[in-house]
């Protein structure tokens, strides 16, 4: 039986980290949900920056725009949008049949408003009232000032895909704006069951940046790498399970609310040291999300193995923080430095798709 199917049955769903006119307009998209299972997708700056550098598919589209008195981005936007609707489409049956579940497609607020909660907000609903798509997500970073808008977000019961997250503290303030969301949109009297959330938890990054610092130290430390972003998403699980299971969120869910499921981003192995599947395989189980780009999806699908790896907790990824730290290695500050990084990447990757469109 396909891997991907297996995983789907013990709980994941699998979506794909990736999104361009060619998947589209080949059929691989649909081919993915119908075959594949593919339950989602994910998009980002540096996504769009390599579709859209691809004439062959957007170039009739932006000399169209040009021609036009739009600002870049606003060229910009109306190819992402025109992507993400056909997308929203094909994955709508889905969303239909899983009650909203699952067949969401995100799409990501410009960059430059991570720091600016008011103007993430504005864009959040612009830009959900123009795809006008029931499974549309609006992702949005978990900075302070996206966290704000994060909660303003749900609480117009608008989905959101918060995104960014590097550590367990992102991981917590993420479900806390979710949950001050749903109460206002409770409040107000609005249906906390028709509102989606997830928190995108990055992997591979950490592994890079902690692997780093452990390689300088030599010795007894290098016994310790490729096994921290690993560890970081086990915890995250646990604390996802006594926060979304336990009594304090029992009247939310009573009033049809769903959890703020966990999703594993940044899956592609990095080091080629590793197994190809180190942020697939061990993470599979009950209401959680990977977005896979296509090589790791690929590499699922021919060699992967299915099994539930998170419904029983490891007292190992409990002690590794601990290890970490007497490294000299504090996973939180990590984080700090890894989101900081991320912004960056995503405000280069979007400078250089405004290139395109200008």
């Amino acid at each position: 039986m396909n891997p991907l199917l297996q995983v789907r049955a013990l709980g994941q769903q699998i979506w794909l980290d990736n999104l361009s006119r060619a998947l589209l307009d080949g059929g691989q998209l649909a081919h993915l949900i119908a075959v594949d299972g593919i339950a989602g997708v994910t998009t980002n700056p540096a996504i769009f920056q390599k579709a859209i550098s691809d004439g062959r598919y957007y170039g009739d589209d932006i000399a169209r725009l040009k021609s036009q008195a739009l600002t870049a981005e606003a060229r910009y936007e109306q190819l992402a949008i025109a992507d993400v609707r056909r997308a929203c489409d094909l994955l709508r049956p889905l969303h239909v049949q899983s009650r909203g579940e699952a067949g969401y497609v995100s799409l990501e607020v410009s960059p430059a408003l991570a720091h600016d909660a008011e103007g993430t907000l504005a864009a959040g609903k612009r830009i959900h009232a123009e795809v006008d798509r029931p499974n549309l997500l609006i992702k949005v970073p978990a900075t302070a000032a996206g966290l704000v808008a994060v909660e303003r977000l749900i609480g117009e019961g608008i989905g959101v895909n918060v995104t960014l997250l590097f550590s367990l503290a992102h991981v917590e303030a993420a479900a806390s704006a979710y949950l001050r969301g749903l109460e206002r949109l409770r409040a107000s009297g609005g249906d906390p069951g028709r509102v989606m959330s997830v928190a995108s938890l990055f992997l591979s990054r950490v592994d890079t940046f902690v692997d780093a610092r452990l390689e300088a130290l030599g010795g007894e430390a290098l016994a310790l790498r490729g096994q921290a972003a690993v560890a970081l998403a086990r915890l995250a699980y646990c604390a996802y399970r006594d926060r979304f299971h336990g009594p304090a969120f029992a009247p939310l869910r009573a009033a049809g609310a769903r959890p703020q499921y966990l999703l594993w981003a940044s899956t592609g192995t990095k080091n080629p040291a590793y197994s190809d599947l180190l942020y697939v395989e061990p993470l599979i189980g009950p209401e959680t999300i990977a977005t896979l780009p296509d090589a790791t999806l690929a590499a699922m699908r021919d060699h992967g193995r299915a099994v539930d790896a998170l419904s029983h907790e490891s007292g190992t990824d409990h002690a590794l923080p601990g290890k970490l730290a007497a490294q000299g290695i504090d996973l939180g500050e990590a984080g700090e430095i890894l989101q900081a990084d991320g912004l960056a990447q995503f405000e280069r990757a979007f400078a250089k798709l405004l290139e395109l469109t200008a």
